[in-house]
């Protein structure tokens, strides 16, 4: 067993001392803080620029409705006119009404030197939609229309909660539990496919080079497996929490640089929307109750177990491939199976979360190769603890049953030279004793 350490503290050392571990590690936070900071920031400033729309109504009903905002002025024109799309002119676009659009909805266009906007397409679309609809209820001759409208307008909320058989209730939201479940998938599923790969190409240079030659020569091949398995895990570890820490801290700091917001004086729209959530402290607490329901102790227990298990079971069969081929390309008709298992894996999980106790759900999460990705999706909405045990323990006993196999494999195949090894080669490897 001690030598298996000296693997790992080997392995760990090795990878952490390369130019390309420091230089990802210190850069990858900046990318993806990056990819979030840089989107947001670029949507959030807005054209200075007020553009100028005429609006060439016929009908004289129209007209009246369109109401300037920080985009676009709205000008009423009697006629349309070739100089509003000369290239010297400031005109943005021109609305043309031609008929009274309830008894002929098409007559109505929007003309541009080019492409309309979809903001002011979509303006346009609802506002006169809005119109058209009430003129139609007018023909109705309704008393109060005006008010009827506006009450069968309103939008109303559903508080969703967890009651026990004792009569307890707890708030819960869809959308977290949704949320959550995914983040923790994705962390599987990315530490899996990552850092098993890194397993496989260490075991495939170590073999190319012939060091392992020497290195079996002190230590037993299952030794050396482990070691590479649980190396690269540690790795991985320290890489994430670093990556965490960092792009924790440069948010933090995008966020006070580029993220203060203008006062609700100098932005209108700011006002509204500080206005709106000065309405609604009932429905953030409601949120941060949903949040501070869901079941952590469960989620962080149940993702350390899957994560484990999900990880040696693919991490064993990455070192396996590894040591019995020569070449990178070679690898691909054993990776590929393994890979298209754990995309449905992912894409399971995604169609999971609309029916967490449908038959997919439930056959996906108790699958020992899908089951790492996908049970995380469901426990943040409830599993019963039979089903996650019956889980857990196929997983581990596939585990298991790959660790044994794959040592096997790997204990000819890393001494294997020459053509690459057919998968019924790979089963009489197995066979040897």
């Amino acid at each position: 067993m001690s030598k298996t350490f000296i693997i790992i503290q080997r392995e760990f050392a090795t990878r952490v001392k390369k130019k390309s571990f420091v230089l990802l590690t210190l850069l990858m936070p900046f990318i993806f803080a990056g990819l979030i900071i840089v989107p947001v920031w670029l949507a959030s400033i807005k054209d200075s620029d007020q553009k100028t729309v005429k609006v060439v109504d016929a009908t004289g009903r129209y007209a009246g409705l369109f109401k300037n905002d920080l985009s676009y002025r709205f000008e009423v024109s009697p006629a349309d006119s070739a100089s509003f799309y000369s290239d010297q002119s400031e005109v943005e676009a021109v609305v043309i009404i031609t008929a009274d659009l309830v008894e002929n909805p098409k007559s109505v266009t929007i003309c541009a030197r080019k492409a309309v906007s979809a903001d002011l397409l979509g303006y346009t679309r609802n506002l006169l939609n809005d119109q058209v609809r009430r003129d139609k209820l007018s023909l109705y001759n309704v008393p109060e229309l005006e008010k009827i409208i506006d009450d069968i307008q309103t939008d109303f909320d559903i508080k969703t909660l967890v009651k026990n058989d004792a009569g307890d209730e707890t708030a819960s939201n869809t959308y977290i539990a949704m949320g959550a479940g995914f983040i923790f998938t994705f962390l599987i599923y990315f530490f899996v496919m990552t850092y098993g790969g890194v397993v496989m190409q260490s075991v495939m240079e170590e073999k190319t080079n012939r060091i392992v030659e020497l290195m079996v020569s002190s230590v037993k091949p299952f030794q050396l497996m482990m070691g590479k398995i649980v190396g690269v895990a540690l790795v991985g570890f320290v890489q994430l929490i670093i990556w965490g820490v960092m792009l924790a801290v440069i948010l933090s700091v995008c966020s006070a640089v580029f993220g203060v917001a203008p006062s609700p004086v100098d932005d209108p729209t700011m006002a509204v929307a500080a206005q709106q959530m000065q309405n609604m402290p009932s429905e953030s607490a409601e949120i941060v109750s949903a949040i501070t329901n869901l079941p952590f102790a469960e989620l962080g227990v149940m993702f350390v177990l899957y994560f484990i298990g999900g990880y040696l079971l693919y991490a064993s069969f990455f070192a396996a491939v590894g040591a019995s081929v020569n070449a990178q390309e070679d690898s691909s008709q054993f990776i590929m199976p393994v890979v298209l298992i754990m995309v449905f894996g992912l894409y399971a999980a995604m169609y999971s979360i609309e029916n967490t106790d449908g038959p997919l759900a439930f056959w996906a999460s108790i699958f020992p190769l899908t089951s790492p990705i996908v049970m995380m999706v469901r426990i943040p909405f409830g599993v019963p603890w039979w089903q996650e045990l019956l889980s857990l323990g196929i997983l581990f006993s596939t585990v298991l049953l790959f660790v044994w196999m794959s040592a096997k494999i790997y204990r000819v195949g890393i001494l294997m030279y020459g053509k690459k090894p057919s998968l019924k080669e790979m089963v009489k490897w197995i066979r040897y004793r």
